[in-house]
């Protein structure tokens, strides 16, 4: 399979690594300083650029008949117009906050936990999340998605960052210090105990691995997809 990768980082380049152990051909390294490219030439893209960038990179790969897999985040506000864009061409597109294997089952426990917590009243939840300094976002997409899904299940109707000042509002606390790949925990706390999940990535190949095994799989297909269909959750 070739591949283009959109967004050559730290991230970019530990995709690249596994990539390449699984057999398949880097065609494409696209970055911020990089010139005119024909994305036409790769069979698939993996979009890990930055929040500038990736609606410009998921626009040429969907107007170019390339599969695409972003896990950029920042960008939401245009994802509707994205997945239009993809419906439109007849496309196919990923979009995930976190391509680990692991995360992704984290959001499945994180949703049956907030369906059995829906009618505990005496329950406060709240998000906590510990990324590297040169995350460019915060909070991450991954408390972000890990609080859309307390939303749904809960009388919580939104979430904020760093302190709660609405009744029914989820506060996330978004911590950057230096190389910690990824940490989310949920925690529901009340005047008589605490229940705590959590998910801590110990380096960055989770979140390679599990966008070049979406890459992999969306190869062949046209839709708007999410980890969930790549993994039959």
């Amino acid at each position: 399979m070739k591949i283009a990768l959109l967004g050559y980082g730290k991230m970019g380049q530990t995709i690249e690594k596994i990539a390449l152990e699984r057999g398949h051909d880097i065609v494409l390294k696209v970055d911020k300083d990089s010139p005119e490219f024909d994305i036409s030439i790769a069979d698939v893209a993996i979009d890990f650029s930055i929040p500038n960038s990736a609606v410009n990179n998921i626009t040429t790969c969907l107007e170019n008949n390339v599969p695409v897999v972003s896990g950029t985040t920042g960008w939401l506000d245009k994802y509707d117009a994205m997945t239009a864009l993809c419906s439109e061409k007849n496309g196919a597109f990923i979009y995930a906050s976190n391509y680990s294997l692991g995360v992704n089952i984290f959001f499945e426990l994180n949703n049956q936990l907030a369906k059995m917590m829906a009618n505990l009243n005496q329950y406060d939840v709240q998000i906590e999340e510990i990324h590297h300094k040169q995350k460019l976002d915060e909070p991450s997409g991954t408390a972000i998605t890990l609080a859309e899904g307390v939303i749904e299940h809960t009388k919580n109707t939104q979430w904020e960052l760093d302190k709660k000042t609405q009744e029914n509002s989820i506060p996330i606390t978004a911590i950057r210090s230096p190389e910690v790949p990824g940490t989310h925990t949920i925690t529901y706390n009340s005047v008589v105990d605490q229940i705590d999940i959590k998910h801590t990535a110990h380096n960055r190949q989770g979140f390679a691995l599990g966008a070049v095994v979406a890459s992999e799989w969306i190869v062949g297909k046209t839709g708007v997809f999410s980890m969930k269909d790549v993994l039959g959750i």
